[in-house]
């Protein structure tokens, strides 16, 4: 589970979701502020998104064709496999 917390987009999509929390005490809620929450919503909706087609790729199922890591799914199998033994 640890791989799956500690990925690079989960950790940047905090931690731009907490610069924007922090940047927009300060301001007005603006048509800006909302795109921009819009925007950090979506991003996170796509780090979640990778993780669990990484983990169904792992345990050997088959991702959509649309998933980034579709057609490599074999990678995550491997690693998967040799990190069991």
């Amino acid at each position: 589970m640890r791989k799956y917390l500690l990925g690079t987009g989960i950790i940047g999509a905090l931690t731009s979701g907490w610069s924007l929390l922090k940047g927009s005490d300060a301001q007005p809620f603006t048509w800006r502020v909302a795109l921009a929450w819009i925007s950090w919503g979506i991003s996170f909706a796509l780090s979640i998104g990778m993780i669990l087609d990484i983990r169904k790729a792992s345990r050997g199922g088959a991702v959509a064709e649309d998933s980034p890591i579709a057609g490599r799914e074999d990678r995550f199998v491997k690693s998967s496999a040799a990190a069991r033994k």
